[in-house]
Order: structure tokens, then sequence, then C-alpha cells
């Protein structure tokens, strides 16, 4: 274990604390339902087989324990830099930065795919224009918004979080209206399992597309530096969010499973939008809309991650020390910001995030598995604040779901993602001989 003391605990934070409870709240339930949700229904069910809430539930119950780990870490350290951070504290640069790299990769990822997703079928209903266009002016105006200021941004987050939920809402009404009517078919809600796959099978392969749109919470804890109270406050936002979000997803997979016909669930590509066809009465230019905030909601939120998360990294002495550089007068981390933005613009108009994307959740379930074992190693350090303390059989329990969900991901996942760990290793262990020859930290 690292035992080099929390630098937290030794310098006062360059960002300014806006946060307040209801704003961090907003800021994790409009991360976690956002864009995947408009898309996740099928894809469960193709694996799961019609009831999608299943998989739904399970995936909550598996997040809720990562993120317990997640709070107690978050409110004993509050500073940005989140997963890397608590593994640099724990086990050293090296596994730090691995850490960091992955999340940073997912990050940037991420917003690139959601530019393209923002160009795409959605805006298509309005009008045709060049994805670059459209790519290079989303991703510059969200960045000009986190350049603003995290209160200005997460203000935005939580319109735009009022604007996702009331799709969704209109979603599991509009759902309901149809079983009123007699339309339908309940039975649908019991049959699990796939012709190639049985109960058990289909809803871990179910779970492990579903745990991933219940990761945002990781999002939150590079902005917990920018809290108020982190140590009241984080835990109330992290849970009250996760379960909210949780309620919603199962009423959404509930009301779509019985409504329409699974086929037609597995064949769309708006799965959602398949409900709001089947009730009638709704134009489908006005969910156009909805998922088109929810697409550029959370590209902000994932921008402010990957920008937070940079900056503390490069203040640990993982990155280069310019990246944790911050705007005067706003003290918001430009140089990350400008950094990631442009990662993810690049990304956006090569089209190469296909190659990446399904890697995703086996890098996350790597950072989340040491996330929950530092949360344990962490705990022979004797804390210098009060802070949340999670009982010790959750982090055990978090760590153990990683690795049954990384059974489930495919032979040809995991080839492309032991690359992207690969390329990680290497630029870890140049993080680690720089800082380790005298390199200083940024702060």
């Amino acid at each position: 274990m690292n035992d080099t003391q929390d630098p937290s605990t030794a310098h006062p934070s360059p960002l300014r604390k806006t946060l307040t409870t209801t704003l961090l709240y907003f800021f994790i339930l409009g991360d976690v339902l956002g864009a995947g949700v408009y898309v996740l229904v099928g894809q469960v069910a193709a694996e799961s087989g019609p009831a999608v809430w299943l998989p739904l539930a399970v995936a909550l119950g598996l997040a809720m324990l990562t993120a317990a780990s997640y709070a107690e870490l978050a409110t004993r350290f509050p500073r940005a830099g989140g997963a890397s951070h608590y593994t640099t504290l724990a086990y050293g640069p090296f596994v730090g930065f691995l850490a960091g790299f992955c999340m940073l990769a997912a990050g940037v990822v991420s917003v690139g795919a959601l530019a393209r997703g923002f160009a795409g079928d959605y805006l298509a209903e309005f009008v045709t224009l060049p994805v670059a266009l459209v790519a290079f002016v989303f991703l510059g105006a969200l960045a000009l918004l986190n350049l603003r200021g995290i209160k200005e941004s997460t203000r935005a987050n939580v319109v735009a979080t009022v604007v996702e939920v009331g799709g969704l809402v209109l979603v599991i009404a509009l759902g309901c209206w149809v079983l009123a009517r007699g339309d339908g078919d309940l039975g649908r809600l019991t049959e699990v399992g796939t012709e190639g796959s049985g109960p058990v099978a289909a809803v871990l392969s179910g779970a492990v597309l579903a745990y991933y749109s219940f990761v945002g919470f990781e999002t939150s804890v590079n902005v917990a530096e920018e809290t108020r109270d982190p140590r009241r406050s984080y835990p109330r936002a992290l849970f009250g969010a996760l379960l909210t979000a949780g309620l919603v997803y199962v009423l959404v997979g509930c009301v779509a499973a019985a409504a329409v016909p699974t086929h037609t669930l597995v064949d769309s590509s708006g799965p959602l939008l398949e409900v709001v066809k089947e009730a009638g009465g709704v134009p489908p230019r006005v969910f156009s809309v909805v998922a088109l905030v929810a697409v550029a909601n959370g590209a902000l939120l994932t921008g402010i991650m990957s920008s937070r998360l940079a900056f503390g990294m490069a203040r640990d002495g993982l990155l280069p020390g310019v990246l944790a550089r911050v705007l005067p007068g706003r003290r918001t981390p430009w140089a990350a910001i400008a950094a990631t933005t442009a990662l993810s613009l690049l990304l956006a108009l090569t089209g190469n995030v296909a190659t990446l994307a399904s890697t995703l959740v086996l890098l996350l379930l790597v950072v989340f598995f040491l996330v929950n074992t530092a949360a344990l190693v962490l705990r022979r350090v004797p804390a210098d604040r009060d802070h949340f303390r999670a009982p010790t059989v959750l982090p055990v329990l978090g760590a153990l779901s990683c690795v049954v969900l990384a059974t489930q991901i495919e032979k040809d996942v995991w080839l492309r993602g032991l690359v992207v760990l690969a390329v990680g290793a290497v630029l870890a262990a140049a993080a680690t001989r720089r800082r380790r020859t005298g390199t200083p930290d940024a702060g």
C-alpha cells in the first residue's frame, strides 16, 4: 500500500465549492438517466428475453454495492481524480494511473460517441447537417458551458434532467395506457431467458448491458471537491439518485416489455419510441427533442467528469502538469477541458468510436474492482475527518460482482480491452518513472 498522506489535507482546493445536495442529486440522476436508456431496453431484451425489468433490477443492486465504496472514498477524500486518486493512495501511482486511464478513455470515447449520436437520426427529424459540423459545434458549446463553471453546468443539467425524466414518465404513462385499453401482454413480464440461454445466464448477460446504464455515479466523485459539504451531501445525493433512476428504469422496462412485442423492441434502434407509436397521440418529433436533450446532457456530464479526472491526475503527477491549470476568476480546469474536448472531437470526426465502445463495460469493471478493494485497503490508514463508512460486506460483494459480470463479457471484447489495458500499463510505467525522478506535483 502507498502510505503517502492524502495531499488534499495539506493544500487548499483551487476549485470553488458551489454544489449543494440538490444540485449533486440532479447531477448524478442526469448522468445515470442519460442517453443510454433510450436504446437500452431493446438490447437488454435481446440478451435476457421479454422480462427486461429483472436484469435492470439486478444491475441496480450490483451498482449499489460499488456505489457504497465510492460514497466512503468520496467523503473521506473529497478530491477531483476519483478512482485514480483513491487507487493511487491505496496502491501507488502505477495502479492509480491505470484506473484513471481506463476512466479517462471511457469518458472521452463516450463524449465522442454522444456527439455522433446527437448528429444522427434524432436530429434528422428536424434538419440534416454534416456530422463533422454538428460534432464541432456541439462539443464546442458544451466545452464553453463547462468552462463557465460547475455551478452553471449543473444548473443546466437540472433543466435537462427534468426534461429527461419527463420523457421517461411519458413513456411509462403511455405504456400504462396501452395496457389499460386492453392491448399488450402482462405475461411477458415473467418470461425470462432466450433460445440460446437459460434464465440465470440470460439475466446475467442482460445485467452486463444494464449495469453500464447505472455507472454514471462514477462521474460525480470528480466533483466532490466542488461540493459544499461532501460528508453529508454526497451519500444522500448518490443513493437517492441511484434509487430514483432504478425505479424509473424498472418501470420503463415493465411497460415497454408489456406494451410492445419483444421482437419489435429488439429490432428497433429507438425502443422507447415504439411505445410512443403503440400508444398514439404523441408526435415522434416531441420524443426526438427529449432524446436530443438526453444526449446533450449525457455528453455535458461526461465531459465534466473527463476534465476533472484529467485535472486530478495532473495534480497527482500522473499526467502533464499543464492539465492542472485553472481559469483565473472562474477557477475551472480550462486546460483539461480543452484537451479532453479535442480528443472527443477527434474520435467523433474519425468515427472510430465503435472499435472501443464495446470495451467500456470491461474497463469500468476493472476500475470498480480496484475501487472496491481500495476502500478496504485504505481503512488501515487513520481517517483525518468524519466520513461515510460502508459495511465491510458491501465492498467485498462489490468486488466479487465485478468478477462475476466480467465472466459474462465476450472473448473478442476481452481482447480489445486487454489492448487498451496494455497501452494504459505502458503509459502508467512512464508516468510512475517520471514521478519518481522528481517531477513536481502540479497544484
